[in-house]
């Protein structure tokens, strides 16, 4: 079991929160109840900080998220110091700002810039930037990011500005209301359009990829449907929709399919019939959500980029 302190950083910022569980709650999850009192936080972040050791009941750690509950306990939130933003800085980085209000943040983001700091990508990224561009969002987990986009996947991308939007956001995409399309070019000359319903999960051997896995072996559920826009000799334009949001998901179902995209160097082959492209052909081109103050549907769209372009008119003209 983690030392609830020892573990989670410096709390001399954050002071923890005493909760009292209602005495209706009888019967009910730890994780449920949690929700229901923090609401601004999402389940998932919930659960997480129960397994990693930040709630106590009674005065005693509880890392079971199931844990039924009787109504009356005392329920100790010492809330990580780190889900309020982390070490990053804020950089002058340009952002093509598609949407803004006091709420949202919908960007283009361009091929190359990668979304959050890992390994050997600690500077120059998305999250230095809108630590620049958004005073205050460090206050926010991830600086607002509730999904991500490949480095070299091009297109629309939201951030939420503040706690509440983030969790609304988090939860509609749990409920896969947020419609996203893509527009990718694949490998090989598909016949027609349909869908890939393919369960994703970590690859059993090259632990940096993902792959198509059984979900007895730990793979989610993952849905992609996708319809031919242009053909051509050796490759395919199509637009791609996501029913689900796991990680190099169109990358991985179109590669199980015999359709890797053209440029993937992690789950393409190489193939000289194919044009040359330094990155995945991949664009986010739409992006549709219920605003999360207004309660309003909006949608955003956004054009290939100059690259994808320019690839495809080569196609065409040669």
């Amino acid at each position: 079991m983690k030392d609830p302190v020892e573990n989670c950083g410096d709390y001399s910022r954050i002071e923890p929160l005493h909760l009292t569980v209602p005495d209706g709650d009888f019967g009910r999850r730890l994780d449920q109840v949690l929700a229901s009192l923090l609401p601004q936080h999402s389940r998932n972040r919930l659960q997480s900080w129960v397994r990693d050791g930040y709630v106590a009941i009674d005065g005693q750690v509880e890392q079971e998220p199931k844990r039924k509950l009787h109504g009356g306990e005392n329920l100790t939130v010492s809330e990580p110091a780190d889900a309020h933003g982390g070490p990053e800085q804020p950089e002058d980085i340009p952002l093509d700002v598609v949407f803004e209000d006091e709420t949202l943040l919908v960007i283009n983001k361009p091929a190359g810039l990668v979304v959050h700091p890992g390994n050997g990508n600690w500077n120059g990224t998305l999250m230095n930037a809108l630590l620049h561009h958004v005073p205050g969002i460090e206050a926010i987990p991830r600086a607002g990011i509730v999904h991500r986009l490949d480095k070299d996947t091009s297109g629309l991308l939201v951030v939420a500005k503040t706690l509440e939007a983030q969790t609304d956001l988090i939860r509609q995409l749990q409920a896969r209301t947020v419609r996203r399309v893509y527009l990718a070019l694949a490998a090989g000359v598909m016949k027609s359009g349909g869908g890939v319903d393919s369960p994703i999960g970590r690859h059993p051997v090259q632990r940096i990829k993902m792959a198509v896995v059984p979900e007895s072996r730990g793979g989610k559920p993952a849905l992609t449907w996708f319809r031919i826009m242009e053909s051509f000799p050796y490759c395919t334009f199509v637009e791609c929709s996501l029913e689900t949001g796991r990680t190099h998901q169109i990358r991985v179902h179109l590669a199980s399919i015999g359709h890797p995209l053209v440029g993937d160097q992690v789950y393409g082959k190489p193939n000289a019939k194919l044009p040359d492209f330094p990155r995945q052909a991949l664009h986010a081109t739409r992006l549709g959500l219920v605003h999360p103050l207004s309660g309003l549907k909006m949608q955003w769209e956004v054009p290939l980029p100059q690259d994808m372009r320019d690839l495809l008119d080569k196609l065409r003209y040669g």
